[in-house]
């Protein structure tokens, strides 16, 4: 099934997110990881931010994660089992996967989403590819059909900061969907759709002083929000876990 929560606005001619990336070896490579959030999907959710990106949206709210470099390097089904535990001692419904792009590291992420999914949690993707690409590219592509597969709901297409969607949660602009590809998030996503719904930011400041922020806001409130912090502390440093 999929219910579609319609993306409105002037339709933007794009060249993002047009290009299939290979196929991901090796280990997941990660820079993120909560086990628990509230601004990252409907409900309580675990998180995971990956690193790396091709699609490069000019305005990203994390430009430090397109580096197909730093972050942790971790064997997808060791950690999986690691962030199923720590999502539900969390209390959490699922798990969100953004980033980064998910879709970069399909092979890798197709596990931890099955393994969500075996668990009885949720999983939502955000991608920077559109919905028609990523179908048309997983009948060649068994890893981008394996993690579509096991995707209940999935934010796509690319950011265009000249079209902000100030009415739908959880995307940034106009020309992005927000669809369930299960019956997990239908209604939801039918209520998003109907009457529109806030953003939610969360600020967390660890016992070190560093803010970490994740969620969605505007550019100007990010600016205020920002202003005078220093320097982020999540930029690209390799670590093995």
């Amino acid at each position: 099934m999929s219910v579609h929560a319609q993306s409105r606005g002037v339709e933007a001619s794009t060249l993002l997110g047009t290009t299939c990336p290979p196929r991901a070896t090796g280990a997941l490579r990660w820079s993120r990881f909560l086990p628990a959030t509230e601004a990252e999907g409907p409900g309580r959710r675990a998180a995971v931010w990956v690193q790396g990106c091709r699609v490069h949206c000019p305005g990203c709210f994390n430009p430090q994660m397109w580096a197909p470099r730093g972050g942790t390097l971790t064997d997808a089904d060791e950690i999986s089992e690691r962030w199923v535990a720590a999502a539900r001692a969390a209390g959490s419904t699922g798990i969100t996967l953004l980033g980064g792009e998910p879709f970069d590291q399909a092979l890798l992420l197709a596990p931890v989403a099955a393994a969500f999914q075996a668990a009885g949690l949720s999983v939502m993707a955000f991608s920077g590819y559109t919905f028609e690409h990523l179908t048309r590219w997983a009948e060649g592509r068994d890893d981008i059909a394996a993690l579509l597969a096991s995707t209940d709901l999935l934010c796509d297409g690319p950011f265009l900061r000249a079209l902000p969607d100030t009415r739908r949660p959880w995307i940034g602009s106009t020309n992005q969907s927000i669809r369930a590809l299960t019956s997990a998030h239908a209604d939801e996503v039918r209520r998003v759709d109907a009457e529109g719904r806030g953003d939610t930011l969360e600020v967390r400041v660890g016992a070190d002083g560093i803010v970490h922020v994740n969620g969605w806001a505007s550019d100007a409130a990010l600016a205020a929000l920002f202003y005078d912090l220093g320097v982020r502390a999540d930029r690209p440093q390799e670590r093995v876990a």
